[in-house]
């Protein structure tokens, strides 16, 4: 005869199966979690900037200085030449041959645009390839717009004219392209940095930042910040990021934004910038009162004047 099952046996029987199930419910919830987070660090991994893997070597100072003289360079020529010719149809009213002035401009973006076309980027460094190939697009747009306003420049009054220019689709499209381009390039001399100071601080240029925030930034993270608000802002303009940068140190240090009561550093930099107040060549001119113990690599535009 079977022995009945008392109260006990069968508390303990629930008990063990209640256990069993929890035992099972954790493991199969920590697999999926575990799951989870293995898709989601493959995600990153997958869809991460390909400058976030840094092969040794990638930015070193002469790879830096390289871009620089054969990329960087003779793009800043045809930005400089830009600027100038604008301002001269601007100021020279019907005295000056726009229609001339366009097409020699044409011809220089054409002439740069092969000169970068034949030089290679190492393979290694993504970011100066990106920036490369944003400079490429940039002086191909140019071209494009400048040729396609040369046979009516004449007809224009010299405001008129770059106003149109400004507003043209092909015109801000080659702009940005240009800003995206220093914005790889200045992200590079960030890369640099980091080489040599393994513990700098970095800040994520596409967030806004605080006076205080700003004021811990390293010079080179500081840079990078503001070749991204000139990106955003659409922001073409004929002096470097580094202008800006000690503009907005020297407005902070003198107390300007107190009296004004600028609270962030994007209020700062609107403020320089409607008030024409950045000039090419403010970096070099007083770097040594703010950046003289930080580093900065051996390019030309942090040093030279001209």
């Amino acid at each position: 005869m079977n022995k009945r099952l008392t109260r006990t046996d069968y508390l303990f029987a629930l008990m063990f199966i209640f256990m069993l199930v929890c035992i099972l419910g954790a493991f199969f919830y920590g697999l999926k979690i575990g799951q989870q987070k293995s898709d989601e660090k493959y995600e990153k991994i997958l869809h991460a900037d390909s400058a976030a893997v840094q092969e040794p070597g990638a930015y070193d100072q002469q790879v830096l200085v390289s871009y620089y003289h054969t990329i960087f360079l003779p793009f800043r020529e045809f930005q400089n030449k830009w600027f100038d010719q604008l301002n001269q149809i601007e100021v020279g009213g019907a005295s000056v041959d726009a229609s001339a002035v366009l097409k020699e401009l044409s011809k220089l973006a054409d002439e740069k645009y092969n000169l970068l076309q034949s030089k290679t980027v190492p393979a290694n460094s993504p970011l100066l390839q990106q920036s490369q190939s944003g400079y490429l697009k940039s002086l191909k747009l140019f071209t494009d717009v400048l040729k396609s306003y040369q046979s009516k420049a004449n007809g224009m009054r010299g405001s008129e004219l770059i106003a149109a220019l400004k507003k043209d689709a092909f015109y801000m499209e080659a702009a940005t392209q240009a800003l995206t381009a220093q914005k790889d390039y200045f992200a590079a001399i960030v890369a640099w940095n980091d080489t040599v100071d393994p513990e700098l601080e970095p800040f994520d240029p596409n967030n806004d930042a605080t006076l205080d925030q700003w004021r811990q930034m390293n010079v080179n993270v500081k840079n990078l910040y503001i070749t991204a608000k000139l990106l955003g802002g659409k922001t073409f303009t004929p002096f470097y990021p580094q202008d800006l940068t000690i503009r907005i140190d020297d407005f902070i240090t003198s107390g300007q934004t107190q009296k004004l009561g600028v609270t962030d550093v994007n209020q700062t930099i609107n403020l320089l910038l409607s008030t024409d107040a950045v000039r090419s060549g403010d970096f070099v001119k007083g770097k040594t009162k703010y950046y003289s113990n930080e580093p900065l690599p051996q390019l030309p535009f942090f040093f030279d004047a001209n």
